[in-house]
């Protein structure tokens, strides 16, 4: 490709559009990975940059002796994993279920009520899942007891905790995956379902041999972009919910990194608990990209 003034002049007012949000990212995202040397430094906020010894590994031999630093690993890899999963099937069978309402004005409504939770806060959440799932008063418990069940400590109990992470990220999220895969759903050729009308299929074999292998691009590639989030469990969703009782569970990397780096003040640790974390998901979101290309053809550039 050869350059082209005149093309380049007419994307100018483009370009000073972007230009705000190009310097938020500049000041704010590769600025401070200056601050990421620390991990290699017994740092001190009194003795700054400068009189800092240098430790080379031995913040992350630190890490990997600690206790119970493998188990908030797996924690972190467990949760994501069954949210990756739970995100990829929960909106596709909504989406194909709303497809099939056939009231405009019934399926908006739900498309706007499963759609709003999206934009609240876990600090909003947080508070209305702890009043729902309250072993005295929480309206889940209460349907329990009148049931005959015993109340279940859902947040203190490490055997729902997980569980428990997962249907509420879901409950928040799904709405806006469902969008995604409805707007995939309007791309479908219309004429093959009435070609399968004439062949005698059903609502089920249109589903299955026309619906799903139409948005199964769209799946691919939201499934391989997610792979970047296998370490990230979800700090603001955890930080909200999870209490001493259900670290064995739900203690995952950015609780971790919240408490050896602001509570216990060990910053360099957390600096290199944070380094560890950013590149295996670095590695995870370039194989996400490579195999978004290679099977879905999606690409950036």
């Amino acid at each position: 490709m050869h350059f082209n003034p005149r093309q380049f002049m007419r994307n100018i007012p483009l370009h000073l559009m972007i230009l705000p949000a190009l310097l938020l990212i500049i000041i704010f995202s590769y600025i401070p990975m200056a601050g990421l040397v620390i991990a290699f430094q017994d740092f001190s906020p009194i003795s700054g940059f400068r009189d800092m010894t240098w430790t080379g590994l031995e913040n992350f031999r630190y890490l990997f002796d600690l206790p119970g630093f493998r188990q908030v690993v797996w924690n972190t890899v467990i949760i994501s994993v069954l949210k990756i999963i739970a995100g990829l099937t929960i909106p596709v069978i909504a989406a194909l279920l709303l497809n099939e309402v056939r009231a405009n004005g019934f399926k908006r409504s739900i498309q706007t009520i499963i759609y709003m939770p999206h934009f609240f806060s876990w600090v909003i959440l947080g508070g209305i899942i702890v009043d729902v799932l309250s072993p005295s008063s929480g309206i889940v418990n209460m349907l329990l007891k009148s049931l005959g069940i015993q109340p279940i400590q859902f947040l203190a109990d490490n055997n729902w905790f997980r569980y428990v992470l997962v249907i509420t990220d879901q409950w928040k999220e799904f709405g806006f995956g469902t969008i995604i895969y409805l707007a995939a759903l309007t791309s479908i050729d219309q004429s093959l379902y009435e070609a399968s009308i004439i062949d005698g299929a059903g609502r089920w074999k249109q589903t299955w041999h026309i619906t799903l292998p139409g948005i199964r691009p769209i799946m691919i590639l939201m499934l391989t972009l997610s792979l970047g989030n296998v370490l990230n469990g979800g700090f603001d969703q955890v930080f909200n919910l999870y209490n001493p009782l259900v670290y064995e569970s739900g203690d995952i990397l950015d609780t971790m990194i919240y408490r050896i780096g602001l509570q216990e003040a060990q910053y360099s640790v957390s600096t290199a608990l944070g380094l560890i974390k950013s590149v295996v998901s670095f590695v995870f979101i370039g194989l996400g990209y490579y195999l978004a290309y290679r099977f879905a053809k999606y690409r950036i550039f």
